[in-house]
């Protein structure tokens, strides 16, 4: 990772520490990706339906569109992710039937699905309007992000 990954990260772990709730860590992370990587162009949270745990609904989230607001298990990157429990890298969604188009000026998005006791609690979402955005090292980056959600819902 690079310096300024691993500085982000570390002001994250300390805002959690703090926080006084999982929905402000979260509005901290989505702002602070969107400022510090001019091709991150929607960064967001989906969080798993407390009335129907086979929906996600989004949650805070920085970006220059409305989201989809739910999204099945079923659909979508955010459902592949999901029910597969893996990370989810697309470098062109235009070529992959799974997507649902939230933006046509979107090309890339990574998901990466949040656990917190062995359950899908929700999923750290970053599109972008450049294709192949998301490398190894960017990818090393968010799950870092999402894993620091995950210890925070955990203390929960």
């Amino acid at each position: 990772m690079t310096a300024v990954h691993e500085e982000l990260l570390h002001e994250f772990h300390d805002f959690a520490k703090s926080a006084l709730t999982a929905t402000s860590l979260m509005e901290r992370i989505s702002q602070r990706l969107h400022e510090k990587f001019t091709r991150y162009n929607w960064v967001g949270f989906y969080l798993v339906d407390a009335a129907d745990s086979n929906v996600l609904v989004v949650g805070p989230f920085v970006g220059s569109f409305t989201p989809n607001r739910r999204i099945p298990l079923s659909s979508g990157l955010c459902g592949a992710a999901a029910s597969t429990g893996q990370v989810v890298v697309v470098d062109d969604v235009a070529k992959d039937p799974r997507y649902l188009p939230g933006s046509s000026l979107v090309h890339s998005e990574m998901v990466v699905p949040i656990f917190v006791k062995n359950q899908l609690a929700g999923e750290l979402d970053v599109e972008s309007y450049f294709p192949g955005t998301f490398t190894a090292i960017e990818q090393q980056f968010v799950q870092g992000c999402a894993t620091v959600v995950a210890k925070y819902l955990a203390k929960g």
